[in-house]
């Protein structure tokens, strides 16, 4: 059995910038969590730990494993407006209970786990019962962007692409460590998304393309945008 730290989703392999792009997180909001940050309260400044430990303190590159929990950490942070030092101390109690370093990417955080988080950070800053319901349904939401292997790990993330309005695009770009090194690729066929756009920019068709890699348009479209959408953040 592949140890934890020996694995491909713990390998340094995406530079910070290339994370907050794919994840649609500000650059700056992204490096906080790596490191942490001071911060000011009435009794003199604070310093949080950082949310999302890296797997070599002397490399600057994220894990796949750090790119998932950067994930779910967006939403609870973006959307619920959950403090800093409040997620911190929910993340320790879901590693006490997990008995990992890295609980927001084992499959049993989508089950028992979601509930078990929403209802520690309940204890610790009160949220409401519609907030309760709100928090626990975008967690459950936003882990169907993830798949687990047999051992429950995390080993593939869904991207969210925007201002793709076609049905069935929304699983068209995944990130996979053990496919092209992790970089994005269009489902089913393995063809880095940067790649499509370099040929799109260069003047060919999307239905050049789409025939080249024997591909539909929708797939090609779905990488133009992905890439795009990066560039432009």
């Amino acid at each position: 059995m592949v140890k934890w730290d020996d694995a491909i989703y713990n390998i340094p392999a995406y530079p910070v910038t290339d994370a907050a792009w794919y994840l649609r997180i500000p650059l700056v909001t992204l490096r906080s969590w790596l490191k942490g940050r001071c911060y000011a309260t009435k009794s003199g400044q604070q310093i949080f730990d950082p949310l999302i430990q890296r797997p070599d303190p002397g490399l600057p590159q994220l894990s796949f494993t750090n790119l998932v929990e950067a994930h779910v950490l967006r939403i609870i942070r973006e959307t619920h407006q959950v403090k800093l030092d409040k997620v911190r101390k929910a993340l320790d109690y879901m590693s006490q209970q997990f008995g990992t370093s890295h609980p927001l990417v084992t499959k049993k955080f989508q089950t028992d786990g979601v509930d078990l988080f929403v209802d520690q950070m309940d204890r610790l800053v009160n949220v409401s019962r519609s907030g309760q319901l709100a928090m626990r349904e975008t967690l459950k939401h936003l882990l169907t962007r993830v798949e687990w292997d047999a051992n429950g790990i995390a080993t593939r993330f869904f991207p969210v692409i925007e201002l793709i309005p076609e049905p069935g695009s929304d699983k068209i770009i995944f990130l996979d460590p053990s496919i092209r090194f992790g970089k994005p690729v269009i489902a089913g066929k393995g063809i880095p998304t940067d790649i499509i756009a370099e040929l799109y920019n260069a003047g060919d068709s999307i239905e050049d393309i789409a025939d080249e890699y024997d591909c539909t348009p929708l797939q090609i479209k779905t990488a133009i945008q992905f890439e795009s959408q990066n560039r432009a953040a």
